[in-house]
């Protein structure tokens, strides 16, 4: 069965950092795409960063220079460190794989594999 677990959200003043974390089993983690998405309410569900398995990324524009994503197989994580928070980075996010990296209306209805989110809350 496959399994992804995020955890670090939390609440944060604007201009602030959080790191989430996501352990995954149960696939090839090693062998894996492994990205972030986020939904706020009354937004879609938006693609934020992606790793792959030789280290290409991808960053939503409006994250770039202020998010990190890294990975380490050995601990089958994947990370996304935030900094500089805005306002606006309010939103669950969720750790995800094997989803075809679209966006949709609601992360809930995409196919692939998902975390349970955790929520992020910036205060301005």
């Amino acid at each position: 069965e496959v399994q992804l677990a995020e955890s670090g959200g939390g609440s944060v003043q604007a201009g602030g950092s959080l790191t989430l974390s996501c352990m995954g089993s149960g696939f090839a983690f090693d062998n894996s795409i492994m990205g972030w998405y986020r939904q706020a309410p009354g937004n879609k569900c938006q693609l934020v960063s992606t790793i792959s398995s030789d280290g290409s990324l991808y960053y939503e524009d409006s994250v770039k220079g202020r998010f990190t994503i890294s990975r380490d197989n050995a601990k089958r994580s994947v990370y996304l460190q935030m900094n500089s928070l805005k306002f606006e980075d309010t939103a669950v996010y969720f750790c995800a794989t094997n989803v075809g990296w679209i966006e949709g209306p609601k992360c809930a209805g995409l196919e692939g594999y998902w975390g349970q989110g955790t929520q992020v809350i910036v205060s301005s």
